[in-house]
């Protein structure tokens, strides 16, 4: 890692035009290198404001959250050294991508994770299925792993190097998931910190006020767990 860390942050974003361009001036006031935008295929001016306001903007039209990342992540900088994610609804708070990315420039972690349940958060920003969410996500990667997770927030950052290392598939809703479980079983050294959670500065969420969605997702995610903990358990444990 270069001795000023390059930090690159990926949003992926829907249709999210009210609030994109406030993202990407709070991202950017907190002194990462680059912010990179994929609009998935938005309706409305979502990827003009997001360029605008100084991001980098790669259009993914292929529908899926997973993709969105993978294709954010093929753009960052060549040398970039640190990987923070966040939505673009507003809803993560910025100004705590320093406490992500501090222990890792410090050599504390690899992985760190933005708990929303630890911190303060605004009445109404998580709705009961996402807290229901993080609280099975967190049993089973415990039982399963040993892995001390709270939540499955999209809020997290880690070292390029090994999040290539990593080997994330995952298309849609479960990528999340995904990245704990493999981290988990790599036994990666990860902590988890507590961060802010507002609610959404404006559009409509595409899971949790949807009721349609909100059972793909689960379903999604449901399933990314059951599939990758059968993959994992076929690998030979991690010399890391």
């Amino acid at each position: 890692m270069s001795e000023v860390p390059v930090v690159s942050a990926v949003i992926p974003c829907l249709d999210e035009e009210t609030a994109i361009g406030k993202v990407v001036t709070a991202v950017l006031a907190q002194n990462v290198s680059e912010v990179i935008v994929v609009d998935g295929g938005s309706r409305d001016r979502t990827a003009e404001r997001a360029g605008a306001a100084g991001a980098r903007v790669i259009v993914e039209p292929r529908r899926g959250y997973g993709r969105a990342i993978q294709a954010g992540i093929a753009a960052v900088r060549d040398d970039a050294d640190i990987l923070v994610f966040l939505d673009g609804d507003g809803s993560d708070s910025a100004e705590f991508i320093s406490d992500l990315v501090s222990p890792i420039t410090a050599g504390q972690a690899i992985f760190v994770l933005g708990s929303r349940v630890r911190g303060p958060r605004e009445p109404g920003s998580l709705a009961p299925q996402q807290l229901v969410a993080a609280h099975i996500g967190g049993l089973l990667l415990r039982l399963v792993y040993g892995a001390s997770f709270t939540d499955l927030s999209p809020f997290r950052a880690i070292r390029r190097d090994e999040f290539i290392r990593l080997g994330m598939k995952e298309q849609t809703y479960g990528w999340n998931l995904e990245m704990l479980m493999r981290v988990a079983a790599a036994r990666l050294p990860a902590l988890e910190i507590a961060v802010g959670q507002r609610c959404r500065i404006g559009g409509v969420s595409k899971v949790s006020g949807n009721l349609a969605a909100g059972i793909k997702a689960a379903w999604s995610i449901a399933a990314t767990f059951v599939r990758l903990a059968l993959e994992l358990r076929r690998q030979p444990p991690s010399t890391m």
